[in-house]
């Protein structure tokens, strides 16, 4: 005690002389008040007692502004999505939670594309960085391995550029998988650079979309399998989608994942009758005339108000300041799709071909009966066992105009197809509007769950889903849905749900119920919360603990990082620094 006057001289010399920087002094400890705290450091050739005289070995020391100052900033999060960020929801989602829940900063890096949420774009937090996508075209039609070889280069280059060079250094990177090239490479080399914590979040396997093209004996697909599985084993950590992927990662790809359902984010739930009239409104025109079609939605009238304040569209009418939805509305049906061949679209126009056959012969309408003349009973307000049926599927991808001529092409009397793209902001509205939804996802792995199908949960949306191996984790038949493996399945599913309609319908008011009740159960924030936040704050933790001058040096061991930084953190931001301390000297 005689000496501890001289202690922070002596202390303040040693840390000159290490040559350590970013550390100042503020106080040195006694190590009676701090064995009291029970953070004492033990030399290896010095007794507890006396370690404290000895600067050579470990000092007390309260971090100064500068270490102060760092660990009141907020962290760092990059979000990583070689893609459309507006068509990737979940890393939507993401960086929403990141942002309010974590508290993080949160830097987007992303192709630039459709715009994002608007909660996305309005948080202050959350930064995007948008990169042009790459389009290889014309060298695409001397060699498709050629292209995309220099494709892959070229997005690996200017995705290094972007998180090594445009973007703050993160803590943490959060890509999205797939796509897997040159994505993982390139975050995992970022990841080495920077000194951050490297995850991935499990979406599929990119290798085995690659395969619906080319076949999974393919030289292309084997290499793409080879480079997925290498990369993915370097992640520090992992989330994914389902348990069977969780699985099927542990069992045949050595790699551990935290599963993290999707779940509904809160903007996604029923829409009131209010929402639904200015929905409807803002849609008339692509309702009611989309390209010169004419079918049995067209004849509607426009969603103008007259003189009177009476104001009417496809599904509802306004007077004065009363909304009513129309008894005598279509039924609305809404299937979201990528038009890819994961999707088999051609299996909705087939049920829609049945259905309005049956339902006429179930009518005992013959061919005869003029189409005009049946459409103009239904819009006058005559009841049908079987209601029209409007279809809006929404989505863009590179079928879409295959199945558009095919839709032209179509002689249906009471069904009608519109293909339109919404804003993020509308397509939740649009949900929470409709009586049904249409899951045609079939999974390239069979090991991932439809995102579509969780967002129509949250608006109380019943589905009919595309069944194949691991769907009843989400989809649980005669309670939220209906499952179908065929178009004659999904036919008869129509008829069974929509007879009766929009009173009657017993079977589909109990799958609602149903729906509503899972929605509600769960959404993403709580989910979030749970499973993903706990990984996030230990990373982040870590890495910053990794960028502090003890653990860049190797003075502290890999395995006392975490317990020291973490208790640390409890004690008023009192640390144990190792000033020219031999590395098998350890830390309790």
């Amino acid at each position: 005690k005689s000496q501890a006057n001289q202690l922070p001289a002596a202390v303040a010399s040693l840390v000159l002389q290490s040559g350590v920087s970013g550390w100042t002094l503020d106080s040195v400890k006694s190590p009676v008040s701090g064995r009291r705290q029970g953070l004492l450091a033990v030399a290896a050739r010095a007794s507890r007692r006396h370690c404290w005289r000895d600067p050579r070995f470990l000092c007390r020391l309260k971090l100064g502004s500068a270490m102060a100052g760092a660990t009141k900033k907020k962290g760092r999060v990059a979000v990583v999505v070689l893609g459309d960020i507006g068509r990737s929801p979940r890393m939507q989602y993401h960086s929403l939670s990141l942002a309010e829940q974590a508290h993080l900063e949160v830097d987007i890096v992303a192709n630039r594309g459709t715009d994002p949420h608007m909660a996305i774009r309005n948080n202050q937090s959350i930064h995007l960085y948008m990169m042009k996508s790459i389009q290889l075209r014309k060298l695409s039609k001397i060699s498709s391995s050629v292209a995309l070889l220099l494709k892959a280069i070229t997005q690996f280059v200017i995705l290094v550029w972007y998180l090594c060079y445009k973007i703050p250094r993160p803590d943490v990177f959060i890509v999205q998988n797939p796509p897997s090239v040159p994505t993982l490479a390139a975050v995992k080399l970022a990841s080495w650079l920077r000194r951050s914590t490297f995850i991935i979040d499990w979406h599929n396997f990119g290798y085995s979309l690659l395969a619906l093209s080319h076949g999974r004996s393919h030289l292309i697909v084997k290499m793409y399998h080879w480079f997925e599985k290498f990369f993915g084993k370097m992640a520090d950590e992992c989330l994914c989608v389902t348990k069977a992927m969780q699985h099927e990662l542990a069992q045949n790809w050595g790699i551990k994942a935290t599963v993290l359902y999707d779940q509904p984010p809160d903007f996604f739930h029923r829409t009131s009758l209010e929402e639904k009239h200015e929905l409807f409104c803002r849609l008339e025109n692509d309702l009611s005339h989309p390209n010169g079609i004419h079918d049995c939605i067209s004849i509607e009238p426009r969603g103008l108000a007259s003189n009177d304040g009476h104001e009417q569209t496809i599904f509802t009418t306004r007077i004065g300041n009363t909304i009513s939805l129309r008894p005598n509305r279509p039924a609305l049906v809404v299937s979201s799709t990528s038009w890819t061949p994961d999707e088999d679209f051609s299996i909705l126009l087939e049920a829609a071909v049945m259905y309005d056959r049956r339902a006429a012969a179930a009518l005992n309408e013959t061919d005869a009966m003029e189409e005009d003349t049946l459409w103009i009973d239904m819009h006058d307000g005559k009841q049908f066992m079987y209601p029209r049926v409007l279809f809006i599927i929404t989505g863009k991808g590179p079928e879409r105009e295959k199945y558009e001529e095919q839709i032209k092409k179509l002689k249906l009397r009471r069904v009608a197809f519109r293909t339109m793209w919404l804003s993020a902001e509308d397509y939740p509205l649009l949900l929470g509007s409709s009586d049904l939804g249409v899951c045609l996802h079939t999974s390239s792995s069979g090991l991932d769950l439809p995102m579509k199908v969780v967002d129509m949960f949250g608006c109380g949306l019943p589905v009919c889903a595309v069944s194949f191996s691991c769907i009843k984790e989400l989809v649980k038949v005669d309670e939220n849905g209906l499952l179908f493996s065929s178009s004659s399945e999904l036919a008869d599913e129509l008829l069974l749900l929509l007879k009766g309609f929009p009173d009657r319908c017993d079977a589909l008011r109990s799958l609602r119920d149903g729906a509503l009740r899972m929605g509600s159960s769960s959404r993403w924030s709580t989910t979030w919360e749970k499973h993903a936040l706990p990984l996030i704050n230990k990373v982040t933790d870590n890495s910053r603990w990794a960028m502090r001058p003890g653990y860049s040096f190797g003075l502290l061991k890999e395995n006392a990082v975490a317990r020291v930084n973490r208790t640390c953190m409890q004690q008023n931001v009192y640390y144990s620094m190792p000033l020219s301390m031999p590395c098998s000297s350890t830390v309790v």
